[in-house]
């Protein structure tokens, strides 16, 4: 039987998403994207709510302190947990492509994709930024680059392209992750659900991911050889994305939106949260 997951905040954004857990910085932040504002859950049930720029598309910590955040086309560093961010550099220049959804890997490289406004298929791309801030478009062409995750193990990553409405395998055909160069990533596809678009997700500690199905008001529970083993049920449709978080790491925060929704649905936009049997994995940090 599903679980059903608990409101836990108003419908306080426009497209809420990338949820993260770090005990450094308090707890829960996530993104109200489209807005460009980085939000804050605090002890009391309030949120704080800091703009960083037209665009916000996720947030992780880094390993000094402080954190990282993707903005329209490029990252900003903050120092402190509570600082503001100074962006850098964009990484492209093509003012019709946003970041999107973005993680961590073991060696402290940040991944960040992209994806084309109007969602035209191979107008996106996944990025490596090293933690000297190197870039590189490690795998060019996707569609709607979204949720990935690594292991720690150095196993293969955890992959969604919403614009194909797959979650997949990668793995680097003769190197590992920090070394891995454009087209030598290995790419399986294990789910292609019939209803709903995977979007974001976050690994688990046995292997397993969650998946936010956006326009089905599912996240599901992921086995590395595809097979859909749980389920949560949002009352929103439209489920953009999930992190694992509070203190034992069993607390499934979801995001949800009220972008372009035919019909008006109250709760879409408010923050999710529902109880799971197997813990989360500690986040890895950007390195930088």
């Amino acid at each position: 039987m599903a679980r059903r997951a608990e409101q836990v905040t108003d419908a306080i954004t426009y497209h809420g998403e990338g949820p993260c857990w770090w005990p450094g910085w308090g707890g829960l932040r996530w993104v109200d994207l489209l807005a460009g504002d980085l939000l804050t859950l605090r002890d009391d049930g309030g949120v704080d709510r800091l703009h960083v720029g037209t665009v916000a598309a996720f947030v992780r910590p880094r390993i000094g302190g402080g954190y990282v955040v993707a903005l329209e086309r490029g990252l900003a560093l903050a120092d402190a947990p509570d600082a503001v961010p100074e962006p850098l550099p964009p990484l492209w220049e093509d003012a019709d492509v946003r970041m999107n959804d973005g993680t961590c890997d073991l060696d402290g490289n940040l991944w960040a994709g992209s994806m084309a406004y109007d969602g035209r298929p191979g107008g996106g791309d996944l990025w490596r930024v090293s933690p000297r801030g190197e870039a590189v478009r490690v795998l060019p062409g996707t569609t709607v680059a979204n949720g990935i995750a690594f292991p720690a193990d150095g196993g293969p990553a955890w992959f969604n392209d919403s614009g194909e409405g797959t979650t997949s395998r990668l793995a680097p055909r003769e190197a590992g992750w920090s070394q891995v160069l454009p087209g030598r990533l290995d790419r399986s596809t294990v789910l292609t659900p019939d209803d709903g678009v995977p979007d974001g997700l976050v690994l688990d500690a046995e292997g397993c991911v969650w998946t936010a199905l956006h326009g089905s008001g599912r996240v599901v529970r992921v086995t590395p050889d595809g097979r859909v083993v749980e389920e949560v049920v949002v009352p929103p449709h439209q489920v953009t994305a999930c992190t694992l978080g509070g203190e034992d790491l069993r607390d499934l925060w979801i995001t949800t939106s009220r972008e372009n929704l035919a019909e008006p649905e109250p709760e879409a936009g408010a923050l999710f949260r529902v109880r799971v049997d197997v813990p989360g994995v500690p986040v890895l940090p950007y390195g930088g």
